[in-house]
């Protein structure tokens, strides 16, 4: 495909993007619930690096993370103080209280981190069920203690560090003491997300933080400072990451969810001093020319990412924008077919046919891809792969919320991909200070609403992703790397807020950065979506009449809507002069380095 084709549209693209956008598990009947909110676009012109550098969502933490990597860190050193900037400046998104996926490469070997958050040892299956046995409305699980799972971002940075950071854990931390003290301009972006948010209206702490006497959110640069969180951060910069798993701040934290005071959780300071990261085996995948790496589960960011992209290389090529636009939602219908199947936390599931690559096998691909046909499926089900015998049932659709995501590179060719998150904008609105007694402090995560609020199907058997005790949620956090499968040598860095649609966004960019497109020109292409619904989503006023009409005609139901996604990725410049960034033009990401 030619740069005229898209010079002229992008349409393609931008189908894919948007079937990859949407969650599988949400079927809202007329609009899409984004993560979080849209705001104005902005123009990003990309960035060329010489050496080193950041893509990150706030410009004031992909600066700390450049001059980290000025000062002699590594990538990882960098992607650590980034990301706890991140969790003061743009608290909507991530933050001490939530979870994290880390994919690190050392120059010789690959790591995945899984820092996800866990159920308490309390939660069953009915975590979300009221008395009558029904899923309670999504925004009252979400503004609750029974919504917060164990955070494990600072345990999971942490013990990324102790095996292969440079500078010392107390130099990463300083950056967002310094600022969390002074101080800082709220942006647009979080001014709006304040406005937006009803769970910091409904948490008296929170209302009091992020809002004036009147009641107004701080408007647009402001300065806002975060004592409580400085103070926890220091503690945090001299004892580690054991200050938010014990003692004053695990009791203040437990506090807050316990004292919920419609619907409080169980989780307890025995739960937090449990939770341990893991190290999993990371999932790599052949795909044309690339070897492309990510998460195993409890992600299914990789398994989806890779299987719609696989489905669709197994169709015949074709050129025409709505052809290709109507693949692309067919293949997210089966790639989030089988996520709502099998993927869920692999110490409570077994994987089908007792291996995830089951679900990537090209021979399985080509059988799912020859259910792709001229009309629209409407849904899907799920495939067999490998014999996988149905033992449970599909998840019912539901939203799932936002995160952030930070590529880095550095002058040795390190690199990192994390994806970190608290779940719906502010997480469960729940602020603790972290038995400070000062203003601020940091938001608790609503990660179990990533479990299956209704936990059994119609025929009463149970679904992979309902709540248990010790589990980790399901996720669609994709933070992936790209090699070159030839040599071996790391080409790309990338990954996506989003919620579900992190799958879609990653899936898009990975297939715009194969067709030639620049990084810039890939994160800022439209979007389409589904998730294995009836329904799809175009993102409003980038899609041309041509292509509508073309997919009705095929079938297809669409609607415009406004979709929020926050691609940041990192390239090696294919004319071998260093690293080629970009940044989502529909948040406040930057790219900065050297």
């Amino acid at each position: 495909m030619n740069r005229t084709f898209w010079r002229h549209g992008r349409t393609w693209l931008a189908l894919l993007l948007s079937a990859l956008a949407l969650p599988a598990c949400q079927a809202p009947p007329s609009r899409w619930e984004a993560p979080e909110i849209a705001t104005a676009p902005q123009v990003k012109a990309g960035r060329a690096l010489q050496r080193q550098g950041v893509a990150a969502a706030h410009p004031l933490a992909a600066e700390v993370g450049a001059q980290v990597l000025r000062d002699g860190g590594n990538a990882l050193d960098a992607a650590i103080a980034t990301q706890l900037v991140l969790a003061l400046v743009e608290p909507q998104s991530s933050g001490l209280g939530g979870g994290a996926f880390l994919l690190s490469w050392d120059g010789r070997q690959l790591q995945a981190w899984d820092g996800r958050e866990t159920a308490p040892a309390g939660a069953t299956p009915a975590l979300f069920l009221d008395a009558q046995g029904r899923p309670l409305p999504m925004a009252q699980a979400i503004a609750s203690g029974r919504s917060v799972g164990v955070p494990g971002t600072l345990r999971m940075l942490e013990a990324a560090h102790r095996r292969g950071g440079r500078l010392a854990w107390a130099r990463l931390v300083q950056p967002a003491i310094e600022l969390a003290e002074q101080g800082f301009a709220v942006s647009l972006r979080l001014h709006q997300s304040i406005a937006a948010s009803a769970q910091l209206r409904a948490d008296p702490a929170a209302r009091a933080f992020f809002f004036d006497a009147q009641g107004q959110p701080w408007p647009v640069g402001h300065r806002l400072t975060n004592p409580a969180l400085a103070a926890v951060l220091r503690r945090v910069a001299r004892e580690g990451a054991d200050v938010l798993h014990s003692g004053a701040v695990a009791a203040a934290i437990v506090q807050r969810v316990q004292h919920h005071p419609e619907r409080p959780g169980t989780l307890n300071e025995s739960d937090l001093a449990a939770y341990q990261p893991r190290l999993r085996e990371p999932i790599c995948t052949d795909w044309r020319d690339w070897r492309v790496c990510g998460m195993p589960p409890p992600s299914s960011g990789h398994i989806a990412v890779m299987q719609l992209l696989g489905l669709l290389d197994a169709l015949p090529p074709s050129t025409d924008p709505t052809e290709r636009a109507h693949r692309w939602i067919e293949a997210a219908r089966l790639a989030y077919a089988d996520r709502a199947q099998y993927l869920a936390d692999p110490t409570f599931v077994e994987a089908p046919g007792g291996d995830w690559q089951q679900l990537l096998a090209p021979a399985y691909l080509r059988q799912r891809a020859a259910l792709i046909q001229p009309r629209a499926m409407g849904t899907a089900s799920p495939g067999q792969p490998g014999g996988a015998r149905l033992a449970f049932a599909p998840q019912a659709s539901q939203p799932e919320h936002g995160t952030s995501h930070i590529s880095v590179v550095d002058a040795q060719g390190r690199a990192v991909a994390l994806t970190t998150t608290i779940e719906a904008g502010f997480g469960s609105g729940l602020l603790c200070d972290g038995g400070t007694g000062l203003p601020g402090g940091f938001l608790l995560n609503n990660e179990l609403t990533d479990f299956a609020m209704q936990p059994t199907g119609a025929d009463g058997r149970p679904v992979a992703n309902r709540a248990e005790g010790g589990k980790r949620p399901r996720s669609s956090m994709s933070p992936t790397l790209v090699f070159d499968r030839r040599d071996g040598r790391l080409l790309a860095t990338l990954g996506s807020p989003g919620g579900g649609a992190i799958i879609h966004f990653v899936a898009g960019t990975l297939q715009g950065l194969a067709e030639g497109l620049t990084p810039q020109q890939a994160a800022d292409a439209p979007h389409l979506l589904n998730f294995n619904t009836p329904l799809s989503w175009l993102e409003r006023g980038r899609w041309s009449p041509e292509v509508v009409r073309g997919l009705r005609a095929r079938g297809q139901q669409v609607q415009e809507d406004e979709i929020p996604s926050g691609i940041h990725v990192l390239q090696r410049d294919p004319a071998g002069r260093g690293w080629l960034g970009g940044a989502d033009p529909r948040r406040e990401g930057v790219v900065v380095g050297d």
